[in-house]
């Protein structure tokens, strides 16, 4: 692409739901969708690891992540910008991921 003009990149807000590794976040984005069967809205959740390059992302923090070239084998999102500190204990994140 001439002239440094990008794709559109996707980007999404999520929840931090850890930050154990080094200059890496675990995000879980969550989105509303329409059942086509019970015309229902369900929720449907994902989680993404992202680049941190400063490490500042803890947990429970509303984050916005956007695409990027791969920085490595898991990792295809960065983190763009914190949008609201966690307010979220450890046990309430921990206790969302077992199910």
């Amino acid at each position: 692409m001439a002239g440094g003009a990008r794709g559109i990149r996707k980007s999404w807000q999520g929840i931090v739901v850890s930050d154990k590794m080094d200059k890496t976040a675990v995000v879980q984005v969550e989105r509303m969708v329409l059942d086509p069967r019970y015309k229902k809205y369900v929720r449907r959740r994902r989680k993404f690891m992202a680049h941190d390059e400063k490490d500042e992302c803890r947990l429970g923090d509303r984050v916005e992540i956007v695409e990027t070239r791969p920085v490595s084998r898991n990792k295809r999102f960065k983190v763009v910008k914190i949008i609201e500190r966690g307010k979220i204990l450890a046990k309430e994140v921990a206790g969302n991921d077992s199910k």
